[in-house]
C-alpha cells in the first residue's frame, strides 16, 4: 500500500517513518522530495571490474552548482537521512529530472523494512 501525505504525517508522528531533515513543503500527496546531497563519487577508472574494489574520487557539489560530464557516471547520495520501520521504501525519480536525461537509481530503488540510511 502507498502511504498518503496524511499516513506519512502520522507515521512521522509516531516514529514509523523518520526523514531528517523534513521539510514540509516536499511532502507530496503520496510522496516525499528528496534532495540530491552535496557529495557525488566519481570512478577513477572508465572500466570497472565487478570482481575487485573500483577505486573512486569524492566531488564536493560548490554553491553555484557543478556541470555534469557526458560518459562520466556519478554516484550520489540524498541530502535527507531516512528510516522506515513499518513500511517498504522506494526511491522513484520524477519525469522533470528524467526528461534532463538523468537516472535517479539504476537498480536499488526499493530499501527493505528497517532501512535507516541515506539514498
Amino acid at each position: 500500500m502507498i502511504l498518503t501525505d496524511k499516513k506519512i504525517m502520522e507515521a512521522l508522528g509516531n516514529g514509523e517513518i523518520v526523514i531528517e531533515p523534513f521539510r514540509p513543503e516536499c511532502l507530496g500527496t503520496n510522496s516525499y522530495d528528496v534532495h540530491l546531497g552535496k557529495y557525488l563519487a566519481v570512478y577513477r577508472d572508465r572500466v570497472l571490474d565487478a570482481k575487485k574494489h573500483n577505486r573512486v574520487e569524492m566531488l564536493e557539489i560548490p554553491e553555484e552548482g557543478f556541470v555534469l560530464q557526458p560518459g562520466t557516471l556519478y554516484l550520489g547520495v540524498t541530502e535527507e537521512y531516512t528510516e522506515t520501520h513499518r513500511s517498504v521504501p522506494f526511491l522513484e525519480g520524477k519525469s522533470s529530472v528524467g526528461r534532463l536525461g538523468i537516472d535517479i537509481h539504476a537498480t536499488a530503488g526499493k530499501g527493505d523494512v528497517g532501512f535507516s540510511n541515506t539514498w
